[in-house]
């Protein structure tokens, strides 16, 4: 639960000198004074800081290893940091014999926790297992013992900007691993890291709306978010107070943070923009240990523009976020569904199942599908927001479903749009679909009773993904020849799960200041954000995971092979995209790598794929593609 709830925020001249506009949590700084006595968690200085291509330390502090902080550096540290030190069991320990074991617990994990916001409040998990390294994975019938694997050694529940100052400065003096988490929406093992101590912002929920906000030029309303915020709670605060503000799409997804920080993507991104193009200030803790306020105002022109796109963990841990807010909005949406062979679907399918615009044709089927995609554009030209999934069902049986939302838009003018594509799927295809003669029009901000209480589970998803670019849609043929050899291929012949997103955050819908940050060029042409996903199950063994990681590559690789400059969204990426530099940042990257290298020189972030992390890697112990069970240490040879 949050510390603070709810609260007005307050003008606090920092302990560093910088003007911001504060969070209670976030006046509660470490000063000077704290640390004259603990050396551990004393500040750092830049200028001081060693050379960038150092090859001493060799690795990261490892437990048992000499260079580990001892027990009583850690109790010190807990209590500089009043008691905020954690060192919990992973929550499936509860089925192995040992400390955690207890079987009603267990099985209320297994049958029941994917009901509940469990998950989401654990302050080790994360929303996929593989980067745990699969050494406790959550079963009734375990075999072997539980270990931490991948998991933190130890979490600082942060509920102060000073609890997280302390953190960053022991992890930078005693050379400990440090990885940052919220809610664990993390497909790429980010917020996972053997020997690490973990910052758990998810209790940072303080809100703010703000009337009447003016910085640079911007004139207008604006939010003001802590970092642990989820996004059903944003909802409800827009419901509360009468606005809009572009927010992720899954209720339990950090409204800022990391989604902010690699683009973001939600409703409204075709009407407004990403979820970077919203920032308008940053309050963030860096390397050094110090808080800053970051906007356009305050001098830090590069951290600024990298903050805005150029990745999570890397630069600092964001405290709190200030967002531009917009007049409250309804949202139209219509949602259209087929499937084909529904008779010979595999039993006990995860996949919802086939509904009822069924048909027997595969050409039919596909070319619907296809179409549908293409007919995406005339819905995101409008300001729309196209979502979609094609589900492998076993034994030539697929599912296709999609929803359309369309903002400020009544139903003449949705009906409008939408038929002809109802038409089209008719007439060029025999699909038996209608266009709903009622039209749902609803608050976008939703009723103000959004809950986070279900539908997050701790699966096993790995996700592969690019951004289409808007040139493929250039005519109906070009398009069907691209979708053939992508995405039905990866269905049909791969059997993964399609995942489509439409929308078209153009420069012109950025406005200022998103439209100068950091933010991959990609998004600014794109119309699809196209992913490939697979649930694994749990338990496979190394050489199993590498088998199935190089049988996706194959089908991925024939994406790059027709679209060779496509970026890719890093947060439902793949963490061993071969060339990921140019996949998530583009022709940034270089200058990203000044940016890290200025307020970073220490390399105290570090996640896979994040700017300037190609000299790190982790040497696993168990031999599974990117886990994090196991020491980070430099590569040898790398500047």
């Amino acid at each position: 639960m949050s510390l603070f709830g709810v609260s007005l925020a307050t003008l606090f001249l920092t302990a560093q000198g910088v003007v911001g506009r504060n969070f209670p949590f976030e006046s509660a700084q470490l000063t000077q004074a704290d640390a004259r006595d603990i050396p551990a968690i004393r500040f750092g200085d830049k200028e001081r800081a060693p050379p960038w291509d150092v090859t001493t330390p060799r690795c990261r502090a490892w437990p048992d290893s000499h260079d580990w902080p001892s027990n009583s550096e850690w109790k010190q540290l807990n209590v500089s940091l009043g008691g905020a030190l954690l060192r919990p069991l992973p929550a499936a320990s509860a089925c192995y014999p040992g400390e955690g074991f207890n079987e009603t617990t267990c099985r209320w994990l297994v049958n029941q926790s994917d009901r509940t916001h469990f998950w989401i409040d654990e302050p080790l998990s994360t929303l996929t297992q593989w980067p745990q390294g699969s050494t406790c994975p959550l079963t009734l019938n375990p075999e072997g013992s539980c270990t931490r694997g991948g998991f933190p050694k130890y979490v600082v529940n942060a509920t102060t900007v000073k609890h997280i100052q302390a953190a960053v400065n022991f992890a930078r003096n005693k050379n400990v691993r440090l990885v940052i988490k919220n809610t664990g929406h993390d497909f790429g093992g980010r917020s996972m890291g053997a020997g690490s101590l973990s910052i758990w912002v998810h209790n940072l929920k303080s809100f703010e709306f703000i009337p009447e906000y003016n910085v640079g030029r911007y004139s207008g309303m604006a939010v003001h978010v802590g970092a642990g915020m989820e996004s059903w709670e944003q909802f409800n605060h827009m419901a509360a107070n009468n606005i809009a503000v572009v927010a992720p799409g899954g209720n339990s997804v950090g409204a800022v943070g990391g989604w902010i920080a690699v683009a973001g993507h939600g409703g409204l991104t075709s009407k407004y923009g990403l979820g970077s193009d919203q920032v308008l200030a940053i309050n963030i803790v860096t390397a050094d240990g110090k808080f800053l306020t970051v906007d356009p105002n305050n001098h830090q022109d590069d951290l600024w523009w990298a903050l805005r796109g150029g990745g999570p963990s890397t630069f600092g841990v964001i405290t709190s976020v200030i967002l531009k807010a917009y007049p409250p909005i309804n949202v139209t949406t219509a949602s259209l569904s087929f499937s084909v062979n529904p008779s010979l679907a595999t039993p006990n399918t995860t996949a919802p199942p086939a509904n009822a615009n069924s048909l027997t044709d595969l050409t039919s089927f596909w070319g619907g599908v296809s179409l549908t995609y293409h007919y995406c554009t005339h819905i995101i030209a409008a300001g729309g927001f196209c979502y979609s999934y094609i589900y492998p069902l076993g034994n030539s049986s697929f599912s296709f479903t999609t929803s359309h939302f369309l903002p400020n838009t009544n139903f003449s003018a949705a009906s409008a749009l939408l038929q002809p594509l109802y038409t089209q799927l008719n007439t060029a295809h025999t699909i038996p679909v209608t266009l709903p003669t009622n039209l749902p029009s609803t608050p976008y901000a939703g009723n103000g009773r959004r809950t986070g209480a279900s539908g997050s589970e701790a699966v096993n998803t790995r996700y592969r993904s690019r951004l289409f670019p808007s040139s493929l849609w250039r005519n109906t043929t070009q398009w069907a020849t691209i979708f053939a050899a992508t995405i039905r291929a990866a269905v049909e012949e791969g059997g993964y799960t399609f995942h489509g997103i439409g929308y078209s955050p153009t420069a012109d819908v950025a406005g200022w200041p998103g439209v100068d940050s950091a933010v991959h060029p990609a998004w600014r042409d794109a119309a699809l954000h196209g992913s490939l996903m697979e649930v694994q199950p749990l338990g496979l063994t190394a050489a199993e995971a590498r088998k199935r990681d190089e049988r996706v590559k194959g089908y991925v690789g024939r994406w790059q092979a027709l679209m060779p400059g496509a970026g890719a969204y890093m947060n439902e990426g793949d963490p061993a995209e071969a060339e990921w530099q140019g996949r998530f940042f583009g022709v940034h990257y270089r200058r990203l790598v000044g940016v890290k290298r200025r307020w970073d020189p220490w390399g105290v972030f570090w996640a896979r794929t994040t700017v300037g992390s190609e000299g790190w890697e982790v040497q696993s112990w168990d031999g599974y593609p990117m886990s994090q069970n196991g020491r980070l240490c430099r590569v040898v040879g790398e500047k």
